[in-house]
């Protein structure tokens, strides 16, 4: 299998992984490495940004919100300094707006949050028209319900009379919803 992998894997084996989660991008790094890739971490758009000019990878794994900005600039930059480079976008909060925009500027592929060393190996190495495989362990109806509730309550600096409104929700409703855990 490492045989396999590292035969599709080419001469080129440098792996950038951006994103502002440390422990994340950490535990990403170990796994992709044992992969047989050469991981370079970044946790910004400014870091990823700045190996993407003066060293840019054959792979890279962005994630789409970073604490300064939006990681579809490094996705950007990726494809100026290097055409060739194959660039998954990952999001915890995936949109089809979101994932068009990614795929225009160059990604071969967007994956939600969270997806592991296997989903990411995956979709960097499918070639041509053939579909990857389905994630093992996708996330419920429930818990991707959840998960925008909590973005949208965030964006609205965790107001519940402002979340509720944009979620076209009852107030109450959403009070009752975030006062539970999250959904597995």
């Amino acid at each position: 299998m490492a045989d396999d992998l590292s035969a599709q894997l080419g001469p080129d084996r440098s792996l950038l992984l951006v994103d502002d989660d440390e422990a994340f991008v950490k535990r990403l790094a170990r796994a992709m490495e044992k992969r047989g890739f050469l991981p370079e971490t970044a946790e910004s758009v400014a870091a990823g940004k700045a190996i993407a000019q003066s060293r840019p990878p054959a792979y890279a794994v962005v994630d789409l919100r970073l604490e300064d900005g939006n990681g579809l600039d490094v996705v950007e930059t990726l494809r100026d300094k290097r055409p060739d480079c194959r660039i998954v976008v990952l999001t915890g909060y995936g949109a089809i707006a979101t994932a068009v925009a990614a795929v225009k500027i160059g990604a071969i592929d967007y994956l939600s949050k969270p997806a592991d060393a296997d989903d990411v190996t995956n979709a960097l190495l499918a070639r041509g028209d053939v579909m990857p495989e389905p994630p093992e362990n996708p996330m419920s109806a429930d818990r991707v319900r959840w998960e925008h509730i909590q973005r949208v309550f965030e964006l609205c600096d965790r107001n519940v009379s402002e979340t509720a409104r944009r979620l076209n929700m009852h107030r109450r409703t959403l009070q009752r919803i975030l006062a539970k855990r999250s959904p597995k």
